[in-house]
């Protein structure tokens, strides 16, 4: 069990200071613990790409339209396929967050296929609902809405709202989407308790900025 939460990390460094060092020492300590991804912004794709070229087993996973979700459909589009060319294999695209909440569900579902069709035989996506500003129906109705559009993986959380993930939305986002597709908690998760207590709830994949912390606690564990 404890090996299989490391390998569900996504060892993420998204801060707007973020310089190519750190970049570096996240790829490193992917390499290490073999964490599933490095996540890291659109900017820094093509160096993690190249890092990780021989180490096919870590994925190289960036976010799109993020963190608010508001550029334009095309934009997003664009911003997938250009991540895809420089070696993104798993984009994680922030919902339409506005026109969720003003019931413009054909818009939102359009959104997010854009994006899943700008990745289709390339790289996952992975929807981030940014649970802490909806309520539990608005929270429902972009799960299915993620599903209809053909994503691979329902998100929790950007990290840079109001709250991170709870095991409460990943038990609701699991019931919502059923079996089959990912759901990944992210924003808060930052211990083995942690992120035992999400997998526990449904998720199957964790975004962290404290993986090495996760997977200490977990060597550590194991250990006894």
């Amino acid at each position: 069990m404890s090996q299989n939460i490391v390998n569900m990390i996504d060892h993420t460094l998204l801060k707007a200071d973020a310089t190519k060092e750190q970049i570096l020492t996240l790829v490193e300590e992917a390499k290490q613990y073999k964490f599933a991804s490095v996540c890291v912004n659109p900017v820094w794709v093509k160096t993690a790409a190249e890092l990780l070229a021989e180490t096919p087993e870590v994925k190289v996973c960036t976010v799109i339209g993020f963190p608010l979700g508001a550029s334009t459909t095309e934009t997003k589009a664009f911003e997938a396929k250009n991540a895809i060319e420089n070696g993104a294999t798993e984009v994680d695209m922030v919902i339409n967050i506005a026109a969720l909440k003003d019931g413009q569900d054909e818009l939102v579902e359009r959104d997010i296929r854009a994006v899943v069709e700008a990745a289709k035989g390339k790289a996952l996506t992975k929807v981030i609902i940014e649970a802490c500003l909806l309520t539990n129906e608005e929270k429902v109705t972009a799960c299915e809405l993620s599903v209809k559009a053909g994503a691979d993986f329902v998100k929790t959380s950007t990290g840079f709202s109001t709250g991170g993930a709870t095991v409460e939305d990943i038990r609701l986002m699991r019931k919502t989407v059923g079996p089959t597709i990912g759901v990944k908690a992210s924003g808060g998760v930052r211990s083995r308790e942690d992120a035992l207590a999400m997998v526990e709830a449904g998720a199957t994949r964790i975004g962290a900025s404290s993986g090495v912390s996760i997977a200490k606690g977990e060597l550590s564990h194991s250990n006894y």
